[in-house]
């Protein structure tokens, strides 16, 4: 599970990371956005980097932000911070880096093709249960399954602010472009005019195009600092439910085993009492169940530690992150009204006078 999915800790970093410098490689179909990662250690040291991204200078800005707020997330993690993979993904040059994807080591160790394997076995799994093909395992435990229904319901309560904060987005733009064709079609008829009148519907265009830009600007600053933070946090939520997921199988598997062990053990009363010549074999069998059984255990309980100690780091954060969200939603929102009314107001005594 991840720190958190917008901010850094509030602890002194022990790694800053910046990812700027978009700029574009190759051409064609092989195309391709790099972003330079530069990492600031607590001596000082300066590495490199590039991550790779297509599409519109709008979702290369997204992905360099979101790129920025990820490696910072994990660089500001106590555990996160000493991974292997993060070394190598800051310190090596581009050509370390496809030499390491090539010989599928480190970060590279699983193709694409595994993952999506992976996927399909948890989709199987799920299904299973719902279907009654599997008999649930459930712990009983009364606050876990308070935080699972909290967890769902987070999902789906945050899946449908950020769907209403991309429809606000949209509506911005929309009525910013609206805006500015009115505002150029005013224009030309303040032109034809040529008189009161046509300076009037002159300076009326001016405004429209002028508040134009204010909505495009708006929907942009909503759509960062808005919309991409619920979408992060929809994210964040997945991957708590994937963890979930992961500890409801854990679980299963250690309460299988000890009912096996159980079993062993039983069968090996029987085997010593008739004295038969299979014990031997049993109680290596048993021996192995037992070592299974405790890693099974231990797997288990620290699945259990893990998810503790990440949903306190994510509750905390989560609070922080959605109230800056929402400050900065407000905040844009009063100043777009404010613009807008003013601009609109400075008009009226010359568009007064002309009706008059």
């Amino acid at each position: 599970m991840a720190q958190s999915p917008r901010s850094p800790s509030s602890q002194a970093p022990y790694l800053t990371v910046s990812v700027s410098d978009p700029a574009k490689m190759g051409n064609g179909v092989q195309a391709y956005i790099s972003y330079k990662v530069i990492t600031k250690a607590l001596s000082d040291i300066h590495l490199c980097n590039t991550e790779k991204f297509r599409f519109s200078a709008e979702f290369i800005e997204m992905r360099r932000q979101a790129l920025d707020v990820f490696v910072n997330r994990i660089a500001s993690h106590h555990e996160l911070r000493q991974s292997d993979d993060l070394r190598t993904f800051l310190q090596v040059d581009e050509q370390t880096m496809e030499r390491a994807r090539s010989m599928e080591i480190g970060i590279f160790k699983k193709k694409p093709a595994d993952l999506m394997q992976i996927f399909k076995d948890v989709q199987s799994k799920v299904s299973d249960v719902v279907l009654g093909k599997e008999k649930p395992v459930d712990e009983s435990n009364p606050e876990y399954e308070k935080l699972k229904n909290y967890i769902f319901q987070l999902e789906d309560h945050l899946a449908e602010a950020q769907k209403h904060a991309y429809r606000l987005v949209k509506r911005h733009r929309e009525l910013g472009k609206s805006l500015s064709e009115f505002g150029k079609a005013v224009k030309l008829l303040g032109e034809c005019e040529g008189n009161a009148l046509g300076k009037a519907f002159s300076e009326l265009g001016a405004k429209s195009e002028i508040l134009s830009i204010k909505l495009q600007r708006e929907a942009q600053h909503l759509l960062m600092n808005f919309e991409e933070p619920l979408k992060d946090y929809v994210r964040a939520v997945q991957s708590i439910k994937a963890t979930i997921a992961e500890r409801a199988n854990a679980f299963r598997i250690h309460c299988e085993l000890a009912e096996t062990i159980k079993f062993k053990e039983i069968d090996m009363n029987k085997l010593r009492l008739t004295r038969s010549e299979k014990l031997a074999e049993a109680e290596r069998e048993y021996e192995e169940l037992k070592a299974d059984g405790a890693e099974a255990t231990r797997k288990f309980e620290r699945i259990v530690k893990l998810m503790n100690e990440e949903i306190v780091r994510f509750q905390e954060q989560k609070t922080i992150d959605l109230g800056v969200a929402f400050h900065e939603f407000a905040k844009g929102q009063a100043e777009l009204a404010k613009g807008t009314s003013e601009a609109w107001r400075s008009l009226l005594p010359k568009l007064e006078s002309c009706s008059s």
